[in-house]
């Protein structure tokens, strides 16, 4: 008898390590800032080697779109797989759990169902007033900076920063009385002086722990914070790239006919020295800042690559998810726009890049329209589990048909939006135009105003067709009226 039982328990000791181990392992890495200026979605001017490598294993989504182009709702968007128009939140300083107490994060699904989840580095924005969430993560974040100086004349003579400010909830009754750091800075220094070599390192080192020690299939979402400005990066990757190879923006003005609340001047950059909306305008700064993303991009390249060697090296790469998405893009000039802040295809066009092992194909490219609230019920099939669900709206598609198959379709559009005071603007994205509604939440379809965009023929945006082309407004009209209002900001 007791022979009987020892063999029971061990068969189903057995059974429960099988099915420990056919749970994924995943690692989402998340940049800041990040457009599709890589090597892999075709930039000629990107130094991306480690980035393009981990496209070239798995799936590259050519199509895919933030749900709003600013960093706290797009990270929220994330987590929580609901749009900014359902969530209510719009801005940075506000958390999601004052208004959604009891909404299931992602990382908080994958606890629940025995995942040991963590946070490295910038993954909610814990600046602007807002902080982290602890009911996300199994233990306690690694949180770095996301603005830092090491040389005293880019910073005032060593003063704490307006953004440093920002960014560390630090002095927020008086930003405007402290100095503004500067736009970009090199200096000959190894990767960790920087932010994001420190966070691919904690990221390595809990790698090696969980494959030394960890009892749990691990879910480690690692944050990135270049090419998010201030520009700061090691000298080595500003000399990967030749700045006279750089060429300023064809199109600087806003498109013809749009509305004047769709574009933007100024915002957070002129919050760094020694820029101003004048200085903006001209060729050799706007060359000066187009230099600083590339190489912060490059500077982000190698620490992706640093991570997926240990991920190699400790055999963990064949039973882990591999994510990489930016929180959305980014203006370099054109519409003499910088940064994020608009409803336009620069500010919400985001690289996404999933590697399924035994499910993606090396190399496949998708025309899948995709957006970031899709990632949350992706990765939930991927690993074997039901729909997500939690108080929140659950606004994503499980894109696992389309990582199988990259011709199949789960969407026909994608669906963002940016506010600009009391007016919504709300965009649908189609494989061909993007259609932007402008009106007051509440306000009649009728009182609206529209912008329409052909990507056919007019690829840079550069005139605003909703009086000419009725037809096509119609069509995309009638799939926004498949969403509900946008709610109020809350």
């Amino acid at each position: 008898m007791k022979l009987f039982y020892f063999t029971m328990f061990s068969f189903i000791h057995a059974l429960l390590l099988d099915a420990s181990a056919a749970r994924p392992n995943v690692l989402m890495i998340l940049v800041d800032d990040l457009k599709p200026a890589l090597g892999c979605y075709g930039d000629s001017l990107a130094r991306t080697p480690h980035i393009d490598r981990l496209a070239a294993s798995g799936m590259r989504f050519d199509l895919a779109f933030c749900n709003q182009a600013v960093c706290a709702p797009s990270r929220n968007n994330l987590l929580l797989a609901s749009r900014s128009t359902s969530t209510g939140i719009y801005g940075l300083g506000r958390h999601f759990r004052d208004v959604l107490p009891n909404a299931q994060t992602m990382p908080q699904f994958f606890r629940k169902h025995g995942w040991y989840a963590e946070s490295i580095g910038k993954v909610l924005h814990t600046g602007h007033g807002n902080h982290d969430d602890t009911f996300s993560w199994s233990t306690a974040s690694y949180l770095d900076k996301v603005v830092e100086y090491l040389k005293p004349e880019s910073s005032g003579g060593g003063q704490l920063t307006r953004e440093e400010a920002y960014f560390s909830n630090q002095q927020l009754d008086r930003i405007r009385m402290l100095p503004r750091g500067h736009a970009w800075e090199r200096a000959d220094v190894n990767d960790e002086a920087y932010a994001d070599g420190r966070i691919s390192r904690k990221v390595i080192e809990r790698l090696r722990w969980h494959a030394k020690e960890g009892n749990k299939p691990f879910f480690i979402m690692a944050g990135f914070v270049k090419p998010h400005l201030p520009f700061t990066a090691p000298q080595k990757y500003w000399d990967l790239h030749d700045p006279g190879a750089f060429s300023i923006a064809q199109d600087q003005q806003d498109p013809e006919s749009a509305p004047r609340h769709a574009g933007k001047r100024g915002g957070e950059i002129v919050n760094y020295a020694p820029l101003t909306v004048d200085k903006l305008r001209e060729t050799n700064m706007q060359r000066q800042l187009i230099h600083g993303y590339y190489a912060a991009a490059s500077f982000v390249d190698a620490q992706v690559g640093k991570v997926m060697r240990a991920l190699e090296v400790l055999g963990l790469d064949h039973h882990t998810i591999v994510v990489l998405w930016g929180d959305h893009g980014w203006h370099l000039g054109d519409h003499g726009y910088w940064t994020k802040h608009t409803n336009y295809e620069q500010a919400n066009r985001i690289p996404i890049l999933i590697r399924a092992p035994g499910v993606t194909q090396a190399g496949s490219v998708t025309q899948q329209l995709a957006e970031t609230v899709d990632l949350f019920p992706t990765l939930a099939d991927l690993a074997g589990l039901p729909l997500p669900e939690g108080s929140q709206s659950i606004d994503g598609f499980s894109l696992l048909p389309v990582l199988k198959d990259p011709s199949a379709r789960v969407r026909d559009h994608a669906y963002h939006c940016y506010p600009r005071g009391r007016l919504m603007g709300r965009s649908i994205r189609t494989q061909r135009y993007r259609m932007i509604e402008w009106k007051e939440t509440g306000q009649a379809a009728s009182k609206a105003e529209y912008e329409l965009y052909d990507y056919k023929e007019d690829p840079r945006e550069t005139r605003n067709i909703a009086a000419h082309r009725p037809e096509a407004l119609e069509i995309l009209q009638s799939i926004l009226a498949r969403h509900p209002e946008a709610r109020k900001r809350r």
